[in-house]
């Protein structure tokens, strides 16, 4: 894997995707809030994983979402697994 993004770099990131999918406003959540009150159902986490997988390239399981339910524990999860596949 070539890419290399900071931890903050996937809470910026992983934020825009919960605000592109347009269940939630801007201003409206930390990245402390559960994704479940953004919205995030079985459809919305393999959708995300598919970003995620597009834009890292990296494979990602959809339970990833549910093992790491915030916006900043995702973010240091794919950090912890963008490492690994290092």
């Amino acid at each position: 894997m070539s890419v290399s993004i900071t931890h903050t770099e996937l809470e910026e990131w992983l934020t825009a995707r919960v605000l592109a999918y347009g269940k939630v406003e801007e201003g409206s959540f930390t990245l402390d809030t559960p994704l479940t009150q953004l919205g995030l159902d079985s459809v919305y986490a393999l959708t995300l994983c598919g970003d995620i997988e597009d834009a890292y390239e990296i494979d990602v399981d959809p339970v990833i979402v549910w093992d790491f339910p915030t916006i900043r524990l995702l973010a240091g999860g794919l950090a912890d697994q963008m490492r690994a596949a290092a």
